[in-house]
């Protein structure tokens, strides 16, 4: 390798180094739209739950730091190698084949990594599985391909529903394609909701990024999650497992209330899918 080569290899590096970060991390102060994906967006969509902080601010903070700080580290070695070690400045190559402390070192520090990874994500872990004492439960249940939701009577409720994505051609303005739904089902604001989560024919997979909500429907299987949103708004997701011919086109949507509006939402809802026969399909277990 020419001195020119050389030169130039070092001026790649140095460029590299400092465009990385600047890269990894544009994406922390781009503006995201809460709720639903952004156009061009980079990065983890905006949250409006303390689990989805945590899990963000777990991701920003630690893994991404530590991502970089590998991916710069083993880009550094393998330039330095090159330039080192090459065939013109080391016509005789060295016959080393084993470095105690070597392997030492390079077992121990991805073993230390991973203890300092698994403190904080063991804590939100446990956050997002230990469910708090919740004034309302929603059944949620995964069909080929829409979801159907069902409140308890208990709880004001005692009535169910479908929701199926919205067809482009009845759209209203501000919807966004691919993620508007024909119901909405709603939720108080700053309220605990449990979610009970199954499916009646294939695994699904129940996703709303805004509430850092992520769980599996299984048939014959009753799973469970909550989120306490902490911002009035729509939130939209989208089913995460590949169930079909129609996987992409089964959305799901809730919109965030005060608790005034999602009272008068209970029972105008009751009345009207009383009147449409309750409509949604439950899973067989129950």
């Amino acid at each position: 390798m020419s001195t020119g080569q050389r030169n130039y290899l070092s001026l790649g590096a140095r460029v590299g180094a400092a465009a990385l970060p600047l890269i990894f991390f544009a994406g922390l102060a781009y503006a995201q739209v809460e709720g639903q994906p952004t156009p061009g967006g980079i990065g983890l969509p905006a949250t409006v739950t303390e689990v989805g902080r945590e899990t963000q601010t777990f991701y920003n903070a630690l893994l991404l730091p530590i991502i970089t700080f590998i991916a710069l580290s083993v880009l550094g070695l393998l330039l330095y190698v090159c330039w080192r070690y090459n065939e013109q400045a080391n016509p005789v190559p060295s016959k080393l084949t084993h470095h105690t402390g070597l392997e030492i070192v390079w077992t121990l520090i991805p073993i230390l990594i991973l203890v300092v990874i698994s403190i904080p994500s063991f804590r939100i872990l446990t956050h997002q599985v230990e469910i708090p004492e919740s004034k309302i439960t929603i059944k949620v249940t995964g069909n080929q391909w829409y979801w159907s939701y069902k409140y308890p009577e208990d709880q004001g409720g005692g009535f169910g529903f479908d929701q199926l994505m919205k067809p482009e051609a009845e759209l209203k303005e501000g919807e966004p394609r691919l993620l508007a739904v024909d119901n909405e089902a709603l939720v108080p604001v700053n309220e605990v909701v449990k979610l009970q989560i199954t499916a009646a024919d294939v695994i699904h997979s129940f996703v709303i990024p805004a509430f850092g909500v992520r769980m599996d429907a299984v048939p014959g299987r009753l799973n469970e999650t909550w989120f306490k949103a902490e911002k009035e708004g729509v939130y939209y997701g989208q089913c995460s497992k590949i169930c079909g011919k129609d996987h992409a086109f089964m959305p799901m949507a809730i919109r965030v209330v005060s608790r005034e509006k999602y009272d008068e939402w209970l029972a105008e809802a009751k009345k009207k899918f009383a009147a449409a026969g309750s409509p949604a399909r439950l899973a067989a277990s129950e």
